[in-house]
This record gives C-alpha cells, sequence and structure tokens, in this order.
C-alpha cells in the first residue's frame, strides 16, 4: 500500500518568532545566537531570517563571522521557553491531523497521512489547512513537502521556503530526485561531495544510474544507503515515540582555554546542570559523549557505554574526566566543551540490589534539586564552581 507523508517545517523558526514579536523587525536581517560583541564574540548563528540568509549569514556560524558580513543586523540572544511555547502550539495543531506524527525538533515534524487524507479533501488541501491553521494560530509560516516517504517529503519541504507547498507524486519520485544536486542526499556532506564529484556524481540522478555494486564496492555499506535513496526507497515509518534520543549541554569560552582547572571546573557544571536536567525529565543514560573543539575549530568526540543507565551528577561527572584524560590535544587551546547522554531510558531506574555506597551522591543530588525546584535552577552550586564562576564568563548554547 502506498503511503502519503508530510514533512511540515517552520521558516526560519527562532528568527520568524523574534519578528514576530517584534513588528519593528519583520524585514530585517534578524540574527539569533550569541552576542556578537562588535566581531569578537565567541559563539555561534542559532538561526537566522532570510533577510539575514542574503548576506551569506547561516546556521551555525560563528557569530563573529555573521557580524563581519552585516554588523547592522539585528543581533538577539535565543528564548528557549517562548520558542518551545510555540512549538507546542505547532505539534497540537498537527496532532489533529493524523495521529502518526513524529517531531524532528522543535520546528520540524513527519505526519503520516495515509489513513486520514480523505477526512480533509486529500493530501492537498490537508496541507492548505495545516499551514494556515499555523498561521492564524502562531502568525508564523511553515512550509510543507509531500511525498510517498519520509526522505523525499523532507527534501520537498526544503525546495521553496519560505511558505512553501511541493508535491511529489507517488510515480514522480525519481524524475523529482534526478536534478537535485548530489548534497541534499542525506549522509553526502562536505567530505563525501568531493568524493562522489570525482567519480562523475554531480546530482543524485548521476548517482541513480550506478550500480549498487559499484557503490557499495567504492563506500561499504553507506554505499547501499546512497543506491537506496537515490531511487526514492525509503520504507521507515512515521515512529511517534517522542522520547528524546539525547541530551546534551555545551560551553563555549570568550576566550580559548589551556587552564586545566577551568576546564575542569567547566566540565564539572556542564554535568551537573545536564544532571538535573535528566532527572527533571525522568530519564537516564547509557551511553556518555564529551565534545571538544579546539582554537581550530576542529572538533571531537569520545564515548563510553555504561552497563548501567545513569543520571547522577558525581557519576557522569567522574566518566567525563576519564575521557577528558585520555584525549591529546597536544597543547592546543580549547574553544569549547560539551557533554551528552544518550541510549535514554525513561523512568527512574530500578536500585541495584547490592549498589555499593550509602547512597550519598543521590542524597546530594536529591537535595540540590529540590532546592532548585523551590528557589530556581541558580539557587544553589557545587561549592567547587563558585570561584570559576566569579572569575570565567560562559556562553551556554
Amino acid at each position: 500500500m502506498s503511503r502519503t507523508i508530510l514533512h511540515i517545517d517552520m521558516d526560519a523558526f527562532f528568527a520568524a518568532v523574534e519578528q514576530n514579536d517584534h513588528p519593528e523587525w519583520r524585514g530585517k536581517p534578524v540574527v539569533v545566537g550569541s552576542d556578537p560583541q562588535a566581531g569578537r564574540g565567541r559563539g555561534v548563528v542559532s538561526t537566522c531570517s532570510y533577510e539575514a540568509r542574503r548576506f551569506g549569514i547561516h546556521s551555525a556560524m560563528p557569530i563573529s563571522q555573521a557580524w563581519k558580513l552585516n554588523p547592522d543586523a539585528i543581533y538577539v540572544r535565543p528564548r528557549g521557553s517562548r520558542y518551545a511555547g510555540i512549538s507546542r502550539q505547532v505539534m497540537a495543531i498537527l496532532a489533529d491531523f493524523s495521529p502518526d506524527r513524529e517531531q524532528l525538533s522543535i520546528d520540524e515534524a513527519f505526519l503520516d497521512i495515509t489513513s486520514t487524507q480523505k477526512l480533509f479533501g486529500g493530501a492537498e488541501a490537508m496541507a492548505v489547512r495545516i499551514k494556515t491553521e499555523i498561521r492564524t494560530s502562531t502568525g508564523l509560516t511553515a512550509s510543507i513537502g509531500i511525498a510517498p516517504n519520509k526522505f523525499v517529503a523532507k527534501i520537498a519541504s526544503d525546495l521553496r521556503k519560505p511558505d512553501g507547498l511541493v508535491i511529489v507524486p507517488e510515480g514522480g519520485v525519481e524524475p523529482f530526485l534526478a536534478p537535485l544536486e548530489i548534497s541534499r542526499l542525506w549522509g553526502c556532506g562536505p567530505k563525501t561531495v568531493p568524493v562522489m564529484q570525482a567519480m562523475g556524481i554531480f546530482t543524485i540522478g548521476d548517482l541513480a544510474a550506478r550500480s549498487q555494486k559499484e557503490l557499495v564496492d567504492r563506500f561499504g555499506q553507506t554505499g547501499l544507503h546512497f543506491w537506496r535513496l537515490a531511487r526514492g526507497l525509503d520504507e521507515r515509518p512515521v515512529s511517534n515515540d517522542h522520547a528524546a534520543r539525547s541530551m546534551s549541554r555545551e560551553t563555549t569560552f570568550m576566550t580559548d582555554c589551556s587552564d586545566e582547572e577551568e576546564m575542569r571546573s567547566t566540565l564539572l557544571g556542564l554535568c551537573d546542570d545536564l544532571a538535573y536536567d535528566m532527572r527533571r525529565h525522568a530519564v537516564r543514560g547509557c551511553t556518555i559523549t564529551l565534545k571538544i573543539r579546539l582554537a581550530d575549530f576542529t572538533t571531537f568526540t569520545r564515548s563510553r557505554s555504561l552497563e548501567r543507565a545513569t543520571d547522577s551528577s558525581e557519576e557522569l561527572f567522574s566518566h567525563v574526566m576519564q575521557l577528558f584524560a585520555s584525549f591529546k590535544r597536544g597543547g592546543q587551546k580549547v574553544r569549547l566543551l560539551g557533554v551528552a547522554l544518550s541510549r535514554l531510558q525513561q523512568g527512574e531506574g530500578q536500585m541495584e540490589l547490592f549498589r555499593e555506597g550509602d547512597g550519598r551522591k543521590e542524597k546530594v543530588d536529591s537535595i540540590m534539586d529540590d532546592v532548585r525546584k523551590k528557589f530556581g535552577a541558580g539557587a544553589i552550586s557545587r561549592a567547587s564552581l563558585l570561584q570559576n564562576r566569579r572569575d570565567s564568563q560562559w556562553i551556554r548554547e
């Protein structure tokens, strides 16, 4: 049975919210991200308006570079709670059209409307109604792609932004994909594109013309992935399992850091914040990842899997420090540190029958959590963090 999948993607979401909340900013370049500090800022661009994109500014760009491209743009810090509130409104609207919804991020989702589209007069009428309800409810625009599978629907939603609607019928998938640049293929990033081009592959159609064997011989199992996507083959279901895949915290230093104690204290603060958030959401993680970005912007990750999922600040910090100690950076300074927990498990977890110790770590976490809930997240801190927070400035992202 053929499927009908919608990919709904809010247009320049954070920046659009800011322009909607500040009508005087409409039509002007708006950049949401860290403080540019007149070109000396250390963070990155979260997102930017389409007016800012005309100057070459884009998401994940260093904020200092964005400033150089357009110092006259409006630079604003992200307002996470505001964006989350609008996101909930959008997702509630989508839930009215199909129970088969998969939220990918704060501003995009898939809908499988195979069984519900007739109730709304067909897929196109349904998409138009969704766009209208989002605009009426939030004042924002969304772009929608309609296709027989998730991969093609996601590509379609991106082609006519902002406020776009692109429909790819079941028999038109390969002709739709063929002229598109190879970089639009999932998994074909900056390192893979030059390899493809050296093979004479510049479009998805060029790739589709190659044999499965040639691609597997050249790229291994990833080659099979490329071969299937180039033909528009994607059987993945729309899953309404909303559990987060991972949770993370990261910090960009105001100046590149070489002080070991400052980095240790920074990692402790990240672990403490992350573990608190994990406990607040009643999840634990089995895989710990340390992220390190050096002064030259090269980025590395180091991971470790645990036998037992954790939400303990002290346990998380212990493993992170072991990963940090094993990383050899050759004397280079550090620009950014990050900590993540993945392979999440919902619920409080089972108390182990023969857990070592007297539960002191859990008691400390519990007491700190109670204080934070009553007086706010900044009401209590570990003593070893206080001096660092007096002496240093961090950019939390």
